[in-house]
């Protein structure tokens, strides 16, 4: 039904323009009395006459003057719309919704963005923390596993942690010698969503790979909080180095 609506206003349009049911017809490419017949279907619907026919010409009736200065502003702008909206193509805009760890913010999100929003002032973005955030473009985080549906894509090279300690801590705690030291120690855990959990502190020597599971008072899913409560003697923690 709308669609019909819509091809009998159209041709009412094309009628009343050229004050011609042939030159109509020609515009609209279809047969002569095909526009003769549709406005008489669109006139029935509505009870009124809209065109006053002749045999020299055909003009408007008061009705049919007030629908055609009414209908000819919308039809254009839905004619013009698909224009506007090529241009975009040109012109990249919209809001980008990013979730982040901290650390991948100020390491590498923030440079990278710095540059483009500068060229591109449509563009707006939104970077959240929250790790349940819904309806998100992008995902920055730390490891090797990634959700269903999601396409993975490196940003920046491999990153190494070092396990640090603070004056502090020196000071109640004997200096571990080797990983497994570790596990004796307060440590202070990193949580992960890529991990599903705490991340297992990772040591490497050559060729030789070893995972150590520690245990602490604190954990975190935010390398800045590690790196405070470390500063306060609260245990080992593994910090990124970059």
């Amino acid at each position: 039904m709308l669609r019909e609506n819509v091809n009998h206003l159209l041709f009412f349009l094309a009628v009343a323009r050229e004050r011609s049911f042939n030159r109509a017809a020609a515009q609209l490419s279809v047969s002569q009395s095909a526009p003769s017949h549709t406005v008489r279907q669109l006139e029935e619907r509505m009870g009124m006459r809209l065109p006053t026919r002749t045999t020299r010409s055909v003009s408007t009736t008061p009705a049919g003057e007030r629908l055609l200065q009414s209908l000819t502003p919308r039809f254009r702008e839905i004619a013009d719309e698909p224009i506007a909206i090529t241009e975009l193509r040109d012109k990249p805009a919209g809001t980008i919704r990013i979730t982040a760890v901290d650390h991948a913010i100020g390491t590498h999100i923030w440079l990278k963005l710095t540059r483009v929003l500068r060229n591109y002032p449509d563009i707006h973005v939104e970077i959240i923390t929250d790790i349940v955030a819904q309806r998100f473009d992008a995902d920055v985080r730390l490891g090797q596993t990634v959700a269903n549906g999601m396409i993975a894509v490196r940003i920046a090279p491999d990153e190494a942690f070092a396990v640090v300690g603070s004056p502090t801590y020196f000071q109640k705690c004997a200096k571990p010698m080797t990983p497994q030291d570790l596990t004796r120690q307060k440590c202070i855990n990193l949580r992960l969503s890529t991990h599903g959990g705490n991340y297992l502190w990772e040591f490497q020597r050559g060729s030789e790979e070893l995972r150590v599971r520690v245990d602490g008072q604190m954990t975190f899913n935010g390398i800045h909080q590690v790196l405070a409560a470390a500063l306060e003697g609260y245990g080992w923690p593994t910090y990124l180095t970059c």
